[in-house]
C-alpha cells in the first residue's frame, strides 16, 4: 500500500431540520392549538485514532466527507429525526490543524479516542415552541442552524520510542530486522526504504519499546535533496534517536566522520528541537573489520567526529552487540517515561489554588 502521511480534506457536519408550523385538526376540537415539531438535529462528524492503521492513504483519493441533515419538524407534535452520525477512522498520531491558517485543532494519540471534528446544527423550532398565555395559535418557526464546515489538513507523525538516523545504506533496515519484527524491504542500492517503519522490540515479558526507521538522509536533505527530510517529522515524537554510522563502506574515498557530521548539520537545519534530543552512535558492520583493527577504527572515529555521548558498537546483520544496546534502550526508555509521569510539585502556598 502506498505511504501517504499528508492529505487535505473537507468536512461538513449535517445542518438542522427546519421547524413546522402546524395546527391541530380533529373532530369535535375546534380549537385544537399549534402542533408543530421541532426539526432534528445534522449529523456530527467524528474522528477515531485505529491503531489498525498506518496510512492517510485513504483521504487522499476520498477529499469530501458530508453528514447527513436533519429531518424537518412535522405536525402531530413530530420531532424531526436527527441526522445519521459519520466517523472517519484515522491512524493512531494524526494531527488534524486548520488548512488555511495552520492552526492546530485536534491530535489523536491514544489508541480508540474519539473526538468531534465538526458538530451539526441544532434543529429549528416548530410553532409548538411559541406557545404562551397570550399567543394560542402561534405562526412562527426557525429554520435549522447550519453545521459547521471546515478544510482541514491531516498530517501523520507515527508515535515510536525510538528513532533511526543515518545515511542510506548505513544498515538501519537490517538492524530494525534484527531487533524487532518489522520485516522492512533490504537490499545493497542506496534508497531502499521509501516510507517509515515501525517495529516493536520485546525485551521481555510485558516488556517493549518502538522503533522508527525513515528513509536515509543525505547532504542537502533539509532543502528537500533525497528522501528522508520527507519523514523527519517522524522524529519529533521519540524519546531518543539512534545515529547509525557505516564504518565499513565499500568506496574506500568514502569518509564516515564526514557522512556522519553531514547528518547532524541537516538535524540542525531542519528542527533545532529534534537536534536537541538525545541521541546514541551506534558504529555499524563491524563484522566488515579484522578484529584487530576494530578499536582502532572505532577509537579514531570518536576522536575525529568529536563525540562525548554514548557509544556502541554492532554488527546488525550478525547480531552482534545488538543485545546490550536494545536493553540499555528500554532502560533509557523507562526512565524517560517515569520522569513523564511524575506528578508537578506545587508550592504549598499556591496549593489551595491548584486543587481549585
Amino acid at each position: 500500500m502506498k505511504f501517504v502521511d499528508e492529505a487535505f480534506i473537507d468536512i461538513a457536519a449535517g445542518d438542522g431540520g427546519n421547524g413546522c408550523v402546524s395546527f391541530r385538526h380533529e373532530k369535535y376540537k375546534e380549537f385544537g392549538g399549534p402542533n408543530g415539531g421541532d426539526g432534528g438535529r445534522g449529523g456530527h462528524v467524528f474522528a477515531v485514532a485505529d491503531p489498525n492503521l498506518n496510512t492517510l492513504v485513504d483521504y487522499r483519493y476520498s477529499r469530501r466527507h458530508e453528514a447527513k441533515r436533519g429531518e424537518h419538524g412535522m405536525g402531530s407534535d413530530m420531532f424531526g429525526a436527527a441526522g445519521a452520525d459519520i466517523t472517519l477512522k484515522m491512524p493512531v498520531g494524526t494531527i488534524i490543524s486548520d488548512a488555511e491558517t495552520g492552526e492546530v485543532l485536534y491530535e489523536l494519540l491514544t489508541p480508540g479516542e474519539v473526538i468531534t471534528i465538526a458538530k451539526g446544527g441544532d434543529g429549528g423550532f416548530g410553532n409548538l415552541r411559541f406557545k404562551s398565555a397570550i399567543n394560542r395559535a402561534p405562526r412562527q418557526k426557525t429554520p435549522g442552524w447550519p453545521g459547521e464546515k471546515k478544510n482541514l489538513k491531516l498530517e501523520l507523525k507515527v508515535l515510536a520510542d525510538v528513532g533511526l538516523l543515518g545515511m542510506p545504506n548505513a544498515g538501519k533496515s537490517t538492524f530494525i530486522t534484527a531487533v524487532s519484527n518489522a520485516r522492512p524491504k533490504i537490499a545493497d542500492y542506496p534508497f531502499t526504504t521509501l516510507h517509515p517503519n515501525l517495529g516493536v522490540v520485546r525485551v521481555g515479558p510485558e516488556q517493549s519499546f518502538v522503533v522508527a526507521d525513515i528513509p536515509g538522509l543525505i547532504e542537502g536533505a533539509s532543502e528537500g535533496a533525497g528522501l528522508g527530510h520527507q519523514f523527519l517529522r517522524h522524529l519529533q515524537r521519540t524519546r531518543l534517536l539512534l545515529h547509525i554510522v557505516d564504518v565499513a563502506p565499500f568506496d574506500e574515498a568514502v569518509d564516515p566522520v564526514a557522512q556522519a557530521k553531514a547528518i547532524v548539520n541537516e538535524l540542525k537545519k531542519y528542527d533545532q528541537q529534534l537536534y536537541n534530543k538525545p541521541r546514541w552512535l551506534v558504529l555499524n558492520k563491524l563484522d566488515m573489520v579484522p578484529s584487530e583493527e576494530r578499536e582502532a577504527r572505532v577509537k579514531d572515529f570518536v576522536k575525529r567526529f568529536k563525540w562525548k555521548g554514548p557509544v556502541f558498537e554492532i554488527s546488525a546483520l550478525t547480531r552482534e552487540g545488538c543485545e546490550p544496546l536494545i536493553h540499555a534502550i528500554f532502560r533509557h526508555v523507562q526512565s524517560e517515561q517515569r520522569t513523564e509521569n511524575e506528578p508537578v510539585e506545587v508550592d504549598p502556598r499556591f496549593a489551595g489554588d491548584a486543587a481549585a
